[in-house]
């Protein structure tokens, strides 16, 4: 899997370290785990629950009260990203930074990524 040893692959804003860390009390889990699937108009959905962490390969860190776990399969896509956490007055929620998405729905709940660095094309 993709990982650079000692740098998690995701940054999270304080706003989302108080979020992941109410979270983690409220449901005395080890951390926020993090993965994509398919799904959506573009292609593929973020997906969140906090838990315990039943898998060890998940990467990932500890971010102050906040410890957030990333699915192997989810970490070459999710890398370099930023999650905030925005509250307002008719919704509030987990939003995702991430420099990897080429394109999303309009609705804002699905992204897709262009092919990876080094990867070919299938014709």
């Amino acid at each position: 899997m993709f990982s650079i040893p000692g740098k998690s692959p995701v940054s999270i804003t304080p706003a989302a370290e108080r979020q992941i860390a109410r979270l983690m009390a409220a449901q005395s889990a080890s951390g926020l785990r993090i993965g994509l699937k398919k799904g959506g108009c573009a292609g593929m959905e973020y997906t969140m629950e906090a838990g315990p962490d039943p898998r060890p390969r998940r990467r990932g860190g500890r971010h102050g009260a906040a410890r957030v776990l990333i699915a192997p399969t989810a970490q070459m896509f999710l890398f370099g990203t930023e999650i905030d956490y925005e509250s307002g007055l008719l919704e509030s929620g987990f939003k995702f930074r991430n420099p990897n998405v080429t394109d999303s729905c309009g609705c804002g709940e699905s992204v897709s990524f262009g092919p990876l660095e080094g990867s070919r094309a299938r014709t």
